[in-house]
């Protein structure tokens, strides 16, 4: 079965050729640009707040972690174009999972960006809609109905929207207790609960990644490890919100896997993720 019509399908391949010329060739140049940026105005920070210390040991990691994620799905991209144009059936899940990353990528590097460099243009946002450009064109360019198109907007955009803010929430709770005041020792309630934030946060984050292709192939796996890593997450940024309530990230957190517990759950949303139990599809084409 095809998934494109002729001309969405070139769409989708041109797509897929500039936006991995992208990750490969200008994606590294704004990543660095960024790290540096947000290096150099985080030791001016240091000198007087070093509770801010352990940010520039985590940026280091992470930052070229996502530009290392982002140039591999730039080679995916340009590798499969091939397969894309024989409509061969792994190359939808393989784009969501290439794209996923940028887009992720991008929108957790913009957020240390926006805090830590002032009076500039936030370029890793630019990853960030480059990666969301070809995310959702791949799922609204399909040959579905209206109705299908907002269950998979919702339904994966909300996936990408928790993945990232979970991930910044295992970094922050990670900043927090490099640097933390009994160390090593954990003083209160206060304290240890970011143990737990943390590491729920970055594993339910890559279930939800693994979840991306999985459940584009209407595979009950994939909705399985959405819809445990939405309550992993749930269930523990809810408590923690009422333990640190000096900000309100863990709220944010439990209202987007609220969201998308949701999208999950609803019957004719579910119904159109995996369809009605019994054998699941097992095709040679898109789809």
């Amino acid at each position: 079965m095809q998934q494109y019509s002729a001309v969405n399908r070139k769409i989708i391949i041109v797509l897929a050729v500039l936006i991995g010329l992208f990750l490969i060739l200008a994606a590294p140049w704004i990543v660095q640009n960024s790290l540096d940026a947000v290096l150099e105005n985080l030791m001016v920070v240091v000198e007087n707040q070093p509770q801010f210390l352990s940010g520039i040991a985590l940026f280091t990691l992470f930052y070229p972690f996502w530009r290392a994620l982002c140039f591999i799905a730039g080679v995916l991209l340009l590798v499969m174009i091939p397969s894309i144009h024989r409509e061969e059936s792994w190359t939808i899940p393989a784009m969501l999972t290439a794209y996923a990353m940028p887009s992720i990528g991008g929108m957790f590097m913009f957020l240390p960006y926006v805090s830590w460099v002032k009076n500039s243009f936030p370029i890793p946002m630019v990853i960030s809609w480059v990666g969301l450009l070809g995310f959702w064109s791949t799922l609204l360019l399909r040959k579905t109905d209206r109705f299908q198109k907002i269950v998979d907007w919702l339904t994966f955009t909300f996936i990408g929207m928790l993945a990232t803010h979970s991930f910044v929430l295992g970094i922050a709770a990670a900043r927090q207790l490099m640097t933390r005041p009994s160390a090593p020792l954990y003083e209160g309630l206060e304290w240890w609960i970011l143990t737990m934030t943390g590491d729920i946060n970055w594993i339910a984050t890559l279930g939800l990644i693994v979840s991306i292709p999985l459940l584009v192939q209407r595979k009950r796996t994939g909705w399985l490890m959405a819809l445990v890593s939405a309550i992993s997450i749930f269930l523990i940024d809810a408590p923690a919100q009422l333990i640190r309530t000096s900000t309100l990230d863990y709220l944010y957190g439990s209202l987007l896997a609220a969201g998308l517990l949701a999208w999950l759950l609803i019957p004719s949303f579910k119904h159109r993720l995996i369809g009605d139990v019994g054998s699941e599809p097992a095709d040679d084409k898109l789809g």
